[in-house]
């Protein structure tokens, strides 16, 4: 990197695997490191770059959060999905066109709206565990321990088969 104190997507995955380690102290950092890698691969250009000039444009109650909304600003993201909804009100948001959303929300809307898909994705995420195996109860059972209740009682209620 070429500067010292990273900005945009890059601080956001800073803040992310940063809290992730310090909540679950039982995930060694080099598999996050790992995990990190495999989402940049994932995606071609799913870094936001260029939106370093709209940080000082936005004003946010933490000032620490302005380069989140600069980067879905950019981004032309339609919400940002935040389980820290205070930080990101929406007479703040709403003149970019942004909503914030908490994450439960979001993937509740997800579920109504392609639910097999959803479906899908959870089952992978549940045949990509291996120590130990998991289940596609136990990711329901994970995201409702995450503060998702209302999409992991929508995933119970489903019936399908993928």
């Amino acid at each position: 990197m070429a500067s010292s104190k990273p900005s945009g997507p890059i601080k956001i995955l800073d803040e992310t695997f940063r809290n992730i380690l310090k909540n679950h102290q039982d995930i060694p950092p080099e598999k996050l490191d790992r995990v990190r890698a495999l989402m940049n691969a994932a995606i071609r250009d799913c870094l936001v770059r260029g939106h370093e000039p709209l940080i000082d444009a936005v004003k946010l109650p933490d000032p620490d959060d302005r380069h989140v909304l600069a980067a879905a600003i950019r981004a032309k993201a339609q919400v940002v999905v935040t389980f820290n909804l205070k930080d990101f009100p929406t007479d703040a948001l709403a003149p970019w066109d942004v909503e914030a959303v908490h994450p439960d929300a979001f993937l509740e809307t997800q579920i109504d709206l392609a639910p097999q898909v959803v479906y899908g994705a959870v089952q992978r995420i549940a045949d990509s565990w291996r120590k130990p195996p998991g289940t596609v109860d136990d990711v329901i059972a994970r995201l409702e321990q995450q503060g998702l209740v209302v999409s992991a009682a929508a995933l119970r209620t489903l019936a399908i088969t993928p």
